[in-house]
């Protein structure tokens, strides 16, 4: 035991104090600790923290990691004189060559040989004609059907020429597409070849021929085609076809309009609305028209032929086609690929 009277020093009352270094060995101790970390580092880091932490200035600068891009190098200045350099003229481009005009879309021309031989009627429905050819003329064997005239709600049939091969004129392709004529039988008519078809019109004052012996009012002007039943299943290949003679008219009425003087745009206008107007009112009796839509695809071929040739075309040539395109084929299956999964890493797009 310490006696009464014995003080203890002050610092010997703090015996729970925490020991405190020297400052001057706290650099000592870090570069120490962080020896470990500096193994384990690159050489080129370990090189970089000791420079840092003594200021040691190295020789040269590091060389820079890969990947990097380096600093493009700056173009050499142009010489004197030379195009592109301030002062200077630039280089005088090259000549642009010229826009193509717009050119008419020309469509496949129908052949006579497409008709020949063919049982054509009126509308599909009455009737009968067929085009023959004789040597190196064209005759036509008709029949027009009709109404009595004493009887209108009777029909009646009339051959024309007796029943006889009627002779007919070659007038060539005033409108793109093979024409002949009966200009002298008891009824005047024009024939237009189409695919597959013949557009008859009437030559005289009317539509109308009046056969007073045979007591029987003829309307021949129309489509004579063939029956509906075997157009039917042709629905498809027909519309696919209507498409494209669609575009073609208004293609080349476009072109047409372009062309045209200020003062002639508008009778091409009102020709284009009466063509319209005009094709549906022939088109409208022949027989399942809106099922399959033959009259409309032959009316609205030759007239985009016609206009192909107002515009100076070569019909000889088409730029169109109004055939279908055929499928394509599809890919193989794959073992271990869904064939109904769509989008997948080998799917074809159709």
């Amino acid at each position: 035991m310490w006696p009464r009277h014995f003080v203890f020093p002050k610092r010997m009352m703090r015996p729970n104090r925490s020991f405190r270094l020297p400052r001057l060995l706290l650099p000592i101790l870090a570069v120490a600790v962080a020896a470990p970390v500096m193994l384990a580092a690159p050489p080129a880091r370990a090189q970089n923290f000791f420079e840092r932490l003594f200021g040691i200035k190295p020789d040269r600068p590091p060389v820079p990691p890969r990947g990097v891009p380096e600093a493009p190098l700056s173009p050499a200045p142009a010489g004197p004189g030379e195009p592109g350099q301030p002062g200077q003229p630039a280089a005088p481009e090259g000549p642009r060559p010229a826009p193509q005009p717009a050119r008419p879309v020309v469509l496949k021309t129908p052949s006579e040989d497409g008709v020949l031989g063919q049982d054509l009627q009126l509308n599909g429905l009455s009737g009968s004609l067929k085009l023959e050819r004789s040597g190196t003329a064209v005759t036509a064997r008709i029949k027009l059907p009709g109404t009595k005239i004493s009887q209108p709600a009777e029909s009646c049939t009339v051959p024309l020429g007796g029943g006889n091969p009627v002779a007919l004129s070659t007038e060539g392709k005033p409108e793109g597409v093979p024409r002949f004529e009966a200009a002298g039988a008891e009824c005047p008519l024009r024939f237009d070849v189409t695919e597959g078809g013949v557009l008859v019109s009437t030559l005289g004052s009317g539509p109308v021929c009046t056969f007073s012996a045979a007591d029987c009012a003829t309307t021949p002007a129309g489509l004579w085609g063939p029956a509906a039943a075997t157009l039917i299943p042709r629905a498809g290949e027909f519309d696919t076809a209507r498409g494209v003679a669609d575009k073609a008219v208004r293609d080349n009425y476009k072109l047409m309009t372009q062309r045209a003087r200020r003062e002639d745009v508008r009778p091409i206008v009102s020709e284009q609305a009466a063509f319209s107007a005009d094709r549906e009112q022939l088109c409208r009796t022949y027989a399942r028209e809106g099922t399959h839509g033959f009259c409309h695809l032959r009316v609205t071929e030759n007239r985009a032929l016609s206009l192909a040739t107002r515009l100076g075309a070569n019909t000889a040539v088409p730029t169109a086609s109004a055939a279908p395109r055929r499928p394509r084929p599809k890919p193989a299956a794959v073992e271990g690929l869904n064939p109904d999964a769509g989008g997948g890493a080998d799917a074809v797009p159709e």
